[in-house]
Protein backbone atom coordinates (compact mmCIF):
# COMPACT_ATOMS: atom_id res chain seq x y z
CA UNK A 1 0.00 0.00 0.00
CA UNK A 2 1.41 3.55 -0.74
CA UNK A 3 1.85 5.82 1.87
CA UNK A 4 1.42 9.36 1.22
CA UNK A 5 -0.68 10.22 4.10
CA UNK A 6 -0.21 14.42 4.03
CA UNK A 7 1.66 14.73 1.30
CA UNK A 8 1.11 17.51 -1.39
CA UNK A 9 1.44 16.77 -5.12
CA UNK A 10 2.78 19.32 -6.99
CA UNK A 11 5.00 17.44 -9.90
CA UNK A 12 6.28 14.44 -10.54
CA UNK A 13 9.79 15.47 -9.75
CA UNK A 14 9.20 15.20 -6.51
CA UNK A 15 8.23 11.67 -6.15
CA UNK A 16 10.22 8.23 -6.81
CA UNK A 17 9.29 5.70 -9.54
CA UNK A 18 8.08 3.65 -6.88
CA UNK A 19 5.55 6.36 -5.47
CA UNK A 20 4.23 7.09 -9.11
CA UNK A 21 4.00 3.08 -9.67
CA UNK A 22 1.78 2.78 -6.27
CA UNK A 23 -0.51 5.81 -7.20
CA UNK A 24 -0.78 4.13 -10.39
CA UNK A 25 -1.46 0.45 -8.61
CA UNK A 26 -4.05 2.49 -5.99
CA UNK A 27 -5.92 4.05 -9.38
CA UNK A 28 -6.33 0.92 -10.72
CA UNK A 29 -7.79 -0.90 -7.72
CA UNK A 30 -9.91 1.75 -6.91
CA UNK A 31 -11.24 1.81 -10.93
CA UNK A 32 -11.80 -2.06 -10.65
CA UNK A 33 -14.33 -1.27 -7.26
CA UNK A 34 -15.87 1.49 -8.99
CA UNK A 35 -16.72 -0.75 -12.17
CA UNK A 36 -17.67 -3.75 -9.75
CA UNK A 37 -20.08 -1.06 -7.56
CA UNK A 38 -18.07 -1.70 -4.37
CA UNK A 39 -18.08 1.44 -2.18
CA UNK A 40 -14.91 2.93 -1.42
CA UNK A 41 -15.48 5.78 1.05
CA UNK A 42 -11.88 6.09 2.06
CA UNK A 43 -12.24 9.94 3.40
CA UNK A 44 -15.89 9.88 5.03
CA UNK A 45 -16.69 12.94 5.87
CA UNK A 46 -13.84 14.95 4.79
CA UNK A 47 -13.89 18.60 2.60
CA UNK A 48 -12.06 19.60 -0.40
CA UNK A 49 -11.73 23.15 -2.04
CA UNK A 50 -11.13 23.04 -5.87
CA UNK A 51 -9.74 26.59 -7.01
CA UNK A 52 -9.65 27.07 -10.70
CA UNK A 53 -8.18 30.08 -12.20
CA UNK A 54 -8.52 28.09 -15.23
CA UNK A 55 -11.47 26.07 -16.35
CA UNK A 56 -11.22 22.84 -17.03
CA UNK A 57 -14.03 19.68 -17.83
CA UNK A 58 -12.21 16.62 -17.04
CA UNK A 59 -10.01 17.96 -14.15
CA UNK A 60 -13.60 19.48 -12.39
CA UNK A 61 -15.51 16.91 -13.28
CA UNK A 62 -12.55 14.20 -11.90
CA UNK A 63 -12.25 16.01 -8.72
CA UNK A 64 -15.59 16.27 -8.05
CA UNK A 65 -16.54 12.32 -8.77
CA UNK A 66 -13.17 11.56 -7.15
CA UNK A 67 -14.36 13.17 -3.81
CA UNK A 68 -18.07 12.07 -4.12
CA UNK A 69 -16.91 8.71 -4.52
CA UNK A 70 -14.32 8.95 -1.34
CA UNK A 71 -17.11 10.65 0.93
CA UNK A 72 -15.67 13.85 0.73
CA UNK A 73 -17.94 17.00 0.16
CA UNK A 74 -15.98 18.91 -3.02
CA UNK A 75 -16.16 22.99 -2.63
CA UNK A 76 -15.59 24.54 -6.48
CA UNK A 77 -14.13 27.77 -6.67
CA UNK A 78 -13.77 29.53 -9.66
CA UNK A 79 -11.76 32.96 -10.84
CA UNK A 80 -14.96 35.04 -9.78
CA UNK A 81 -15.67 33.06 -6.04
CA UNK A 82 -12.31 33.48 -4.70
CA UNK A 83 -9.93 36.63 -4.28
CA UNK A 84 -6.68 34.64 -4.29
CA UNK A 85 -4.05 36.91 -5.70
CA UNK A 86 -6.34 39.44 -5.83
CA UNK A 87 -7.45 41.24 -3.00
CA UNK A 88 -5.73 38.05 -0.82
CA UNK A 89 -2.28 36.81 -0.90
CA UNK A 90 -1.21 33.44 -1.84
CA UNK A 91 -0.44 32.68 1.73
CA UNK A 92 -3.42 33.59 3.41
CA UNK A 93 -5.31 32.49 1.36
CA UNK A 94 -3.47 29.10 2.33
CA UNK A 95 -4.05 29.59 5.37
CA UNK A 96 -7.60 30.41 5.33
CA UNK A 97 -8.65 27.22 3.36
CA UNK A 98 -5.86 25.08 5.09
CA UNK A 99 -8.18 25.76 8.49
CA UNK A 100 -11.37 24.90 6.91
CA UNK A 101 -11.04 21.65 4.47
CA UNK A 102 -8.66 18.55 4.60
CA UNK A 103 -7.25 19.44 0.73
CA UNK A 104 -6.98 22.07 -1.81
CA UNK A 105 -6.46 21.15 -5.27
CA UNK A 106 -5.34 24.13 -7.32
CA UNK A 107 -5.40 24.97 -11.10
CA UNK A 108 -4.27 27.83 -12.84
CA UNK A 109 -0.83 29.72 -13.61
CA UNK A 110 2.35 29.77 -12.86
CA UNK A 111 3.63 26.60 -10.60
CA UNK A 112 5.08 29.09 -7.71
CA UNK A 113 1.75 29.87 -7.11
CA UNK A 114 0.53 26.19 -6.20
CA UNK A 115 3.81 25.76 -4.51
CA UNK A 116 2.75 28.78 -1.99
CA UNK A 117 0.02 27.15 -1.45
CA UNK A 118 1.53 23.69 -0.02
CA UNK A 119 4.28 25.86 1.80
CA UNK A 120 1.39 27.72 3.42
CA UNK A 121 -2.11 25.46 3.74
CA UNK A 122 -0.89 22.74 6.53
CA UNK A 123 -2.75 20.19 4.49
CA UNK A 124 -2.28 18.82 1.01
CA UNK A 125 -2.13 20.43 -2.06
CA UNK A 126 -2.45 18.76 -5.59
CA UNK A 127 -2.10 20.62 -8.85
CA UNK A 128 -4.66 20.09 -11.01
CA UNK A 129 -2.58 21.99 -13.60
CA UNK A 130 -0.13 25.13 -14.16
CA UNK A 131 2.23 26.60 -17.01
CA UNK A 132 4.95 24.48 -16.02
CA UNK A 133 3.54 20.93 -14.95
CA UNK A 134 0.45 18.88 -15.35
CA UNK A 135 0.87 15.75 -13.17
CA UNK A 136 -2.82 14.43 -12.44
CA UNK A 137 -3.13 14.04 -16.46
CA UNK A 138 0.02 11.76 -16.47
CA UNK A 139 -0.56 9.71 -13.82
CA UNK A 140 -4.04 9.14 -16.18
CA UNK A 141 -1.58 8.84 -19.10
CA UNK A 142 0.68 6.09 -17.44
CA UNK A 143 -2.71 3.97 -16.37
CA UNK A 144 -4.24 4.14 -19.45
CA UNK A 145 -0.35 3.24 -21.75
CA UNK A 146 -0.26 0.25 -18.69
CA UNK A 147 -3.69 -0.90 -18.94
CA UNK A 148 -3.21 -1.18 -23.31
CA UNK A 149 0.61 -2.55 -22.86
CA UNK A 150 0.53 -4.39 -19.41
CA UNK A 151 3.88 -1.86 -18.54
CA UNK A 152 5.62 1.18 -19.17
CA UNK A 153 9.49 0.41 -18.88
CA UNK A 154 11.07 0.63 -22.20
CA UNK A 155 7.97 1.98 -24.24
CA UNK A 156 7.89 4.41 -26.79
CA UNK A 157 6.17 7.91 -26.19
CA UNK A 158 6.67 10.16 -29.02
CA UNK A 159 5.43 13.89 -28.16
CA UNK A 160 4.32 16.17 -31.76
CA UNK A 161 4.29 19.90 -31.37
CA UNK A 162 4.60 22.61 -28.74
CA UNK A 163 6.64 20.59 -26.15
CA UNK A 164 7.63 23.96 -24.00
CA UNK A 165 4.82 23.91 -21.25
CA UNK A 166 3.27 21.35 -19.33
CA UNK A 167 2.58 18.62 -21.21
CA UNK A 168 6.00 18.31 -22.80
CA UNK A 169 7.37 19.06 -19.41
CA UNK A 170 5.29 16.33 -17.42
CA UNK A 171 5.50 13.82 -19.93
CA UNK A 172 9.28 13.88 -20.52
CA UNK A 173 9.82 13.83 -16.65
CA UNK A 174 7.55 11.08 -15.99
CA UNK A 175 8.94 8.94 -18.64
CA UNK A 176 12.17 9.73 -17.26
CA UNK A 177 11.16 8.71 -13.96
CA UNK A 178 9.41 5.37 -15.51
CA UNK A 179 12.25 4.19 -17.77
CA UNK A 180 10.49 4.99 -21.00
CA UNK A 181 11.99 6.56 -24.31
CA UNK A 182 10.40 9.56 -24.58
CA UNK A 183 10.84 11.80 -27.54
CA UNK A 184 9.76 15.45 -28.60
CA UNK A 185 9.30 16.00 -32.10
CA UNK A 186 9.18 19.82 -32.99
CA UNK A 187 11.36 22.55 -34.34
CA UNK A 188 13.74 23.61 -32.54
CA UNK A 189 12.38 26.20 -30.78
CA UNK A 190 9.84 24.13 -29.19
CA UNK A 191 11.62 22.05 -27.57
CA UNK A 192 11.77 21.66 -23.18
CA UNK A 193 13.71 24.05 -21.26
CA UNK A 194 17.54 22.51 -21.04
CA UNK A 195 17.81 22.91 -17.68
CA UNK A 196 14.96 20.38 -17.06
CA UNK A 197 16.44 18.20 -19.87
CA UNK A 198 19.16 18.24 -18.01
CA UNK A 199 17.48 16.79 -15.23
CA UNK A 200 15.41 13.99 -16.81
CA UNK A 201 19.28 13.12 -18.04
CA UNK A 202 20.01 12.52 -14.33
CA UNK A 203 16.83 10.50 -13.60
CA UNK A 204 17.37 8.68 -16.62
CA UNK A 205 21.23 7.48 -15.62
CA UNK A 206 18.90 6.11 -12.62
CA UNK A 207 15.96 4.45 -14.97
CA UNK A 208 16.98 3.56 -17.54
CA UNK A 209 14.92 5.69 -20.01
CA UNK A 210 16.05 7.66 -22.70
CA UNK A 211 15.33 11.14 -24.01
CA UNK A 212 15.53 12.50 -28.05
CA UNK A 213 14.38 15.49 -29.56
CA UNK A 214 14.15 15.08 -33.80
CA UNK A 215 12.74 17.51 -35.66
CA UNK A 216 11.68 15.35 -38.54
CA UNK A 217 7.79 13.43 -37.62
CA UNK A 218 8.73 10.20 -39.88
CA UNK A 219 12.05 9.59 -38.03
CA UNK A 220 10.84 10.54 -34.60
CA UNK A 221 7.27 8.03 -34.84
CA UNK A 222 9.51 5.05 -36.27
CA UNK A 223 8.56 1.76 -33.57
CA UNK A 224 6.21 4.60 -31.65
CA UNK A 225 4.14 2.85 -29.11
CA UNK A 226 2.16 5.88 -28.17
CA UNK A 227 1.78 9.10 -30.54
CA UNK A 228 0.47 12.10 -28.20
CA UNK A 229 -0.52 15.25 -29.13
CA UNK A 230 -1.86 18.49 -27.86
CA UNK A 231 -3.39 21.60 -28.61
CA UNK A 232 -1.01 24.20 -30.59
CA UNK A 233 -2.56 27.23 -28.00
CA UNK A 234 -2.60 26.81 -24.79
CA UNK A 235 -4.55 28.39 -22.26
CA UNK A 236 -4.16 31.87 -21.41
CA UNK A 237 -2.23 32.38 -24.81
CA UNK A 238 -3.29 35.29 -27.51
CA UNK A 239 -5.09 34.67 -29.98
CA UNK A 240 -2.54 35.95 -31.90
CA UNK A 241 -0.70 33.40 -31.86
CA UNK A 242 -2.20 31.16 -33.58
CA UNK A 243 -0.40 31.87 -37.40
CA UNK A 244 2.56 31.63 -35.95
CA UNK A 245 1.93 27.64 -34.51
CA UNK A 246 0.50 26.98 -37.76
CA UNK A 247 3.22 27.75 -39.78
CA UNK A 248 5.65 26.09 -37.28
CA UNK A 249 3.52 23.44 -36.11
CA UNK A 250 1.63 21.92 -39.44
CA UNK A 251 4.48 19.61 -39.81
CA UNK A 252 4.04 17.90 -36.91
CA UNK A 253 0.30 16.82 -36.92
CA UNK A 254 -0.54 13.33 -36.68
CA UNK A 255 -1.91 11.97 -39.23
CA UNK A 256 -2.78 8.42 -40.61
CA UNK A 257 0.71 8.17 -42.28
CA UNK A 258 2.29 9.01 -39.19
CA UNK A 259 0.37 6.19 -37.08
CA UNK A 260 1.20 3.92 -39.83
CA UNK A 261 4.57 4.66 -40.09
CA UNK A 262 5.46 4.15 -35.97
CA UNK A 263 3.37 0.70 -36.50
CA UNK A 264 0.15 -1.37 -36.00
CA UNK A 265 1.18 -1.46 -31.92
CA UNK A 266 1.19 2.01 -31.49
CA UNK A 267 -1.55 3.94 -29.60
CA UNK A 268 -2.93 7.64 -30.17
CA UNK A 269 -3.19 9.96 -27.44
CA UNK A 270 -4.40 13.58 -26.32
CA UNK A 271 -5.26 14.94 -23.33
CA UNK A 272 -8.58 17.09 -24.74
CA UNK A 273 -10.00 18.93 -25.42
CA UNK A 274 -8.88 18.43 -29.52
CA UNK A 275 -9.31 20.73 -32.83
CA UNK A 276 -9.94 17.50 -35.19
CA UNK A 277 -12.75 18.42 -36.83
CA UNK A 278 -14.92 21.64 -37.81
CA UNK A 279 -17.15 20.78 -34.59
CA UNK A 280 -15.90 23.16 -32.27
CA UNK A 281 -16.23 27.24 -31.97
CA UNK A 282 -12.67 27.47 -32.72
CA UNK A 283 -12.51 24.87 -35.05
CA UNK A 284 -14.94 26.60 -37.47
CA UNK A 285 -13.14 30.29 -36.63
CA UNK A 286 -9.64 28.45 -37.48
CA UNK A 287 -10.93 27.01 -40.67
CA UNK A 288 -12.73 30.34 -41.88
CA UNK A 289 -9.36 32.57 -40.95
CA UNK A 290 -6.85 29.49 -42.32
CA UNK A 291 -8.63 26.87 -44.26
CA UNK A 292 -7.75 24.07 -41.93
CA UNK A 293 -10.51 21.30 -41.51
CA UNK A 294 -8.14 19.92 -38.39
CA UNK A 295 -4.93 20.82 -36.62
CA UNK A 296 -3.09 19.22 -34.65
CA UNK A 297 -4.79 15.68 -35.26
CA UNK A 298 -6.44 14.43 -38.25
CA UNK A 299 -10.38 13.28 -37.09
CA UNK A 300 -9.34 10.29 -38.97
CA UNK A 301 -6.75 9.57 -36.16
CA UNK A 302 -8.60 10.61 -33.75
CA UNK A 303 -11.52 8.22 -34.30
CA UNK A 304 -9.68 5.69 -35.28
CA UNK A 305 -8.82 2.21 -33.90
CA UNK A 306 -5.71 3.40 -32.43
CA UNK A 307 -7.06 5.89 -30.61
CA UNK A 308 -7.35 5.64 -26.73
CA UNK A 309 -8.37 9.24 -25.94
CA UNK A 310 -11.88 8.41 -24.07
CA UNK A 311 -9.80 5.69 -22.07
CA UNK A 312 -7.17 8.23 -21.27
CA UNK A 313 -9.90 11.07 -20.05
CA UNK A 314 -12.15 8.46 -17.74
CA UNK A 315 -8.50 7.90 -16.21
CA UNK A 316 -8.31 11.39 -14.95
CA UNK A 317 -10.82 10.66 -12.33
CA UNK A 318 -9.43 7.01 -10.94
CA UNK A 319 -5.98 8.70 -10.78
CA UNK A 320 -7.22 11.90 -9.27
CA UNK A 321 -9.14 9.70 -6.70
CA UNK A 322 -5.81 7.58 -5.89
CA UNK A 323 -4.06 11.24 -5.28
CA UNK A 324 -6.54 12.02 -3.09
CA UNK A 325 -7.30 8.58 -1.39
CA UNK A 326 -3.28 8.33 -1.20
CA UNK A 327 -2.93 11.99 0.47
CA UNK A 328 -5.97 12.00 2.79
CA UNK A 329 -7.59 8.36 3.33
CA UNK A 330 -8.14 6.61 6.60
CA UNK A 331 -6.79 3.32 5.92
CA UNK A 332 -7.14 1.54 9.10
CA UNK A 333 -10.97 1.47 7.97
Amino acid sequence: MIDRKGQHFLKLLDLTPAEIDGLLQLAAELKAQKKAGVPHRLCEGKSVALIFEKTSTRTRCAFEVAAADLGMHPVYLDPKSSQIGKKESIADTARVLGRMFDGIEYRGFGQEIVEELAAYAGVPVWNGLTNEFHPTQILADFLTIREHFGALKGKKLVYMGDARYNMGNSLMVGCAKMGMQFVACAPKKYFPDPALIAACEEICKETGGTLAFIEDPMAATGGADVIYTDVWVSMGEPDEVWQERIDDLLPYRVTADLMNNAGPQCRFMHCLPAFHDLKTGIGREIHEKFGLDCMEAEDAVFEGPQSIVFDEAENRMHTIKAVMAASLADWER
